[in-house]
C-alpha cells in the first residue's frame, strides 16, 4: 500500500517530515504508475511481431501457406525487431542500474546527421518523405558516444517517418546556441499536443 498519506498538523520539524514523507510517497506511487505502464507498452510492442512470425510460421506448417524466399524474409525481419526491442530493454536496464557505458569521441555533427539521413533515404523514397541536413557552418566538433547518439536520432527519425505523410519533409538539423549545439530532427507530420 504505497500510496500512504500522514495528516500534517503542524508547521514544525513533525510538520515538515509530514509534508515531505507525503511527497514521497506520491513520488513512488507515480514511478510505479509509470513501471506498470511501461511493461504493458513494453507486452504491446512485443506482442506484434510474435504474432505475425507465429502466424507465418502455423500457417506454413498447417500447408495453408507455401514457404518462400518472400515469406523467409519477413520472419527474419520481424525476428530482428525482436532483437532490437531485446537490445534496448537490456540498454534501459543498464541505464536504470546506472552501467550503462558511454565512449565519447569528437564527432563532425555534419557527418553524423548525413549519415543518419542516408540511412533512411530509401525508406524516405518509398514513403515520398524529402530528408533534408541543414548544418549551421563552423560548429566545433562534438563529444559524443557515436553509437548512442546514433540510436537516438534512429529513433526520433524512425518516428518522424512513422508520423510524417507523403509529401512531407524531415530535417535533421544543427546549430550553435550559446555554448552549446542544438541537434533537432524536425517533420512536417501531424506533430504531437503541447
Amino acid at each position: 500500500q504505497l500510496e500512504q498519506q500522514v495528516e500534517v498538523t503542524s508547521e514544525d520539524e513533525i510538520g515538515e517530515l509530514g509534508t515531505a514523507f507525503n511527497s514521497m510517497s506520491r513520488e513512488v506511487a507515480r514511478v510505479n504508475q509509470l513501471r506498470r505502464q511501461m511493461t504493458a507498452d513494453i507486452a504491446h510492442d512485443l506482442r506484434t511481431p510474435l504474432t505475425v512470425i507465429s502466424g507465418y510460421v502455423e500457417s506454413m506448417r498447417d500447408g495453408i501457406l507455401t514457404p518462400t524466399p518472400e515469406r523467409m524474409d519477413l520472419i527474419y525481419n520481424e525476428i530482428g525487431r525482436l532483437q532490437n526491442m531485446v537490445n534496448d530493454l537490456r540498454m534501459l536496464s543498464q541505464a536504470d542500474a546506472g552501467e550503462l557505458t558511454l565512449n565519447p569521441q569528437a564527432l563532425e555533427v555534419n557527418a553524423l546527421l548525413t549519415r543518419t539521413a542516408d540511412l533512411f533515404l530509401h525508406h524516405a523514397d518509398q514513403q515520398s518523405v524529402a530528408m533534408r541536413v541543414e548544418v549551421e557552418e563552423g560548429l566545433p566538433p562534438l563529444q559524443l558516444d557515436d553509437v548512442r547518439m546514433q540510436q537516438v536520432l534512429d529513433n526520433l527519425v524512425s518516428n518522424a517517418l512513422r508520423y510524417t505523410s507523403q509529401g512531407g519533409t524531415i530535417t535533421l538539423g544543427a546549430r550553435k546556441a550559446g555554448n552549446e549545439v542544438e541537434i533537432s530532427v524536425s517533420d512536417t507530420g501531424s506533430g504531437i499536443p503541447p
